[in-house]
């Protein structure tokens, strides 16, 4: 199976701007036989939290059809990375998947919002456990960004049989070794393939005057082997994963098979 991580440059508060760019992007970049493409976090209107009220989606009224359309137009499905999203008088971090065929696949708010670029001032947190759904056949999971430090996040979708996990981020340069490392822990502690797209370009955050988004997407084997990783420009990272690997590395290591659920304790 091929995938196709979109790694670019999210302009804050540019809606429109942000959409012609990742349309340009399927036009320019999409391979024709790429089963998977993924695009980064709040591709909408980026980290523009002061003005996201009046710019982020409704209940992807706006979002969703907009990937459907290239999903279709295209014949690929898509990771739809995440957006800003209100609902029920509440703002998320929405991420969501679509099929080549224009189903919704998948929809999940992102649990832990970061206090270093003010999230929690202005989004919600979600409440619910990512959880395991189907594309291309394969079972898999999407996570957003922060909730990678949460390893507990995770292990749950690895544990109902997910043998992918995508990862959609605006993840800072400043802490780009954590990206590396924590990608590949999540990859080898739950012997799946990671497929992780950032974003690139200069945070406008007064917490992080002069840092960049860090870039380097990057495709993740079961065994923790990095097989595909971009720089810190924009660009699309390509990688072929075969998901019978997965099967083998956790016949090999059986980690699901020896957790002791009894013995574990987490903090309240």
């Amino acid at each position: 199976m091929k995938i196709q991580l979109f790694q670019m440059e999210i302009i804050e508060g540019k809606v429109k701007q942000n959409e012609r760019r990742i349309q340009s992007l399927f036009q320019e970049k999409l391979d024709v036989d790429t089963d998977i493409v993924v695009i980064p976090e709040m591709w909408n209107t980026g980290y523009d939290l002061k003005n996201v009220s009046e710019k982020a989606d409704i209940d992807l009224k706006r979002s969703f059809p907009f990937i459907q359309s290239l999903a279709t137009k295209h014949q690929v499905n898509i990771i739809a990375g995440s957006v800003s999203n209100k609902r029920n008088d509440n703002i998320y971090n929405t991420a969501f998947a679509v099929s080549k065929t224009g189903e919704l696949l998948y929809q999940k708010d992102k649990i832990h919002l970061v206090p270093m670029l003010d999230e929690n001032r202005y989004l919600t947190g979600g409440d619910k456990v990512p959880e395991v759904f189907e594309i291309n056949d394969i079972k898999a999971s999407q996570i957003i960004c922060y909730d990678l430090r949460f390893p507990e996040i995770t292990r749950y979708p690895t544990s109902q049989g997910a043998k992918i996990i995508f990862y959609v981020a605006q993840w800072t340069a400043k802490n780009i070794d954590h990206w590396r490392t924590l990608l590949r822990a999540r990859g080898i502690e739950n012997c799946v393939y990671v497929a992780a797209c950032n974003s690139v370009g200069k945070v406008n955050n007064k917490n992080h005057v002069g840092n960049t988004y860090a870039g380097h997407s990057m495709v993740i084997d079961p065994n923790g082997n990095i097989i595909a990783e971009g720089r810190d420009q924009e660009e699309a990272i390509t990688a072929a994963i075969h998901i019978h690997k997965v099967t083998e590395q956790q016949k090999r290591i059986p980690i699901f098979e020896n957790l002791r659920p009894d013995v574990y304790k987490h903090a309240k």
